[in-house]
C-alpha cells in the first residue's frame, strides 16, 4: 500500500521560504510584465459579466465583445483624466498668487530664523546658494527619473489594456487549461475557485469604486463649505488617491493644504486639515468595513503586511494590487486542505466556520488512518 511521505517541520519551512523568496524575486525582476498582467486580469474579471451579456443577448463574437468591454474601460479612464486635466489647466491662473504666498512665507521664516538663531539675511542667503549649487546635479537626476517614471507608467497602461483584451478573449481557453492541469476529481474545486475569484474581485473593485465616489463627494461638500477653490478637482484627486491604503489620504491632504495656502488664508488650511481628518475617520470606520471590507475577508494585520510587501516589490502599483491578490490567495488557500490553516490565519477573528471545518476534516482523516492501520495489522 502506498504511504504518504510526511516531512519534518523544518524541511517544510525551508521549502516554503525558498518558494516565497523565488516568487518575490520573480515578481521584482519581471515587474514590467507581471504587474500589468495582474492589473489586466483584475479588469478582465470586472468586465467579464458585461462581455458575457453582449455575447448572450446581442450575439456578439467573443473578440467583438472583449473589444467593446475594453473600449468602455478606456472611455471611463479617459473621462477621468480629461476632467482632471481641464481642472488643472485653470490652476495656472493662481500661480502668481502661489508664488507671492511662498515668498511671503519665506520672508517670515527668515525673520524668525534671524530673531531666534541670530543668523542675518546675508548668511542665510549664502547657505541657500550653497545648497542650490550642490543640488543642480541632483535636480537633473530627479528630472530624468521623473521622465522615466512617466514613460514606464504609460507602458504599464498600454500593456494593461492589451492584457485585459486578451484575457477577456481567451478566458474560456484559460479555464480549460486550468482543468487540464488538475485531476478530474479536482475539477469541481478548480471551477469553484475560478467562480469565487471572479466574484470577490468584481465585488472588491465595485466596492473600491463606490468608496472613491463617497470620499470624493464628502470632500467636495467639505471644501465647498470651507470655500476652497478648485474643490471639484481636489475632491476627485482625493477620491483617486484614497485607493492607496493608509497613505493616499495623507498625500491628498498635503496637496489640498498646499493649494489652499496658495489661494486662501491659513485659517482655511486649518479647516481643511480638520475636514480631511473627519472624512478619513468616517471612511476608515464606516465606509471601508461596509462597502469594501465585506467583499474581502482578510484581517487588517495581514492586509498591512501585504501592502508593505507590495510597495517594496512594485511600488505604488503594488500597494493597489496587494489587497485583491491577498483575497485571491485566501480563496485558493481555503479550498486546498494543506493550506487551509494559512487561509484561516489570513481571515477575520470572528470566522469560526473554517476552523470547525478543519477540525472535522482532521477527525475524518484520523479515523481513516486508524482504520487503515488496523487493516494492515490484520
Amino acid at each position: 500500500m502506498r504511504r504518504i511521505l510526511s516531512l519534518p517541520f523544518y524541511l517544510k519551512l525551508a521549502c516554503s521560504l525558498i518558494i516565497l523568496i523565488a516568487l518575490f524575486y520573480i515578481a521584482r525582476v519581471g515587474q514590467t510584465i507581471i504587474a500589468p498582467f495582474v492589473l489586466g486580469s483584475l479588469f478582465a474579471f470586472l468586465l467579464t459579466p458585461f462581455a458575457s451579456w453582449m455575447e448572450q443577448k446581442l450575439r456578439f463574437p467573443r473578440v467583438l465583445s472583449s473589444l467593446a468591454a475594453l473600449l468602455l474601460l478606456f472611455t471611463f479612464i479617459s473621462g477621468i483624466i480629461v476632467l482632471l486635466g481641464a481642472q488643472m489647466t485653470s490652476l495656472k491662473e493662481d500661480w502668481p498668487a502661489f508664488e507671492k504666498q511662498v515668498v511671503s512665507g519665506l520672508d517670515s521664516l527668515q525673520k524668525w530664523i534671524s530673531a531666534t538663531f541670530h543668523i542675518n539675511y546675508s548668511e542665510q542667503v549664502g547657505y541657500i546658494n550653497d545648497t542650490l549649487s550642490k543640488s543642480v546635479g541632483q535636480g537633473t537626476a530627479i528630472l530624468g527619473v521623473a521622465i522615466i517614471s512617466m514613460s514606464s507608467n504609460f507602458i504599464l497602461l498600454v500593456f494593461t489594456f492589451l492584457y485585459t483584451f486578451f484575457i477577456l478573449t481567451y478566458r474560456g481557453h484559460i479555464v480549460r487549461f486550468l482543468l487540464l492541469l488538475n485531476h478530474e476529481k479536482d475539477h469541481t474545486i478548480v471551477l469553484d475557485i475560478v467562480a469565487q475569484v471572479q466574484y470577490v474581485v468584481k465585488r472588491y473593485l465595485i466596492g473600491l469604486f463606490l468608496q472613491m465616489i463617497i470620499v470624493a463627494v464628502m470632500t467636495f461638500i467639505a471644501l465647498s463649505i470651507i470655500g476652497v477653490k478648485y474643490s471639484l478637482m481636489l475632491s476627485i484627486f482625493t477620491g483617486l488617491f484614497n485607493v492607496l491604503p493608509y497613505i493616499g489620504i495623507f498625500v491628498s491632504l498635503l496637496v489640498i493644504a498646499l493649494i489652499t495656502f496658495a489661494t486662501s488664508s491659513m485659517v482655511h488650511v486649518l479647516f481643511v486639515f480638520l475636514a480631511i481628518i473627519i472624512i478619513h475617520f468616517i471612511d476608515s470606520n464606516f465606509v471601508v468595513p461596509k462597502v469594501v471590507g465585506s467583499k474581502v475577508q482578510v484581517n487588517s494585520m495581514v492586509a498591512m503586511m501585504a501592502i508593505f510587501c507590495g510597495e517594496l516589490v512594485w511600488g505604488i502599483s503594488g500597494m493597489f494590487l496587494a489587497i485583491p491578490l491577498l483575497a485571491i490567495t485566501k480563496i485558493v488557500f481555503d479550498r486546498i486542505y494543506p493550506l487551509k490553516p494559512w487561509g484561516f490565519l489570513m481571515g477575520e477573528d470572528g470566522d469560526s466556520s473554517l476552523y470547525q471545518q478543519l477540525r472535522e476534516e482532521q477527525r475524518l482523516i484520523d479515523g481513516i488512518y486508524e482504520v487503515k492501520t488496523k487493516t494492515e495489522d490484520i
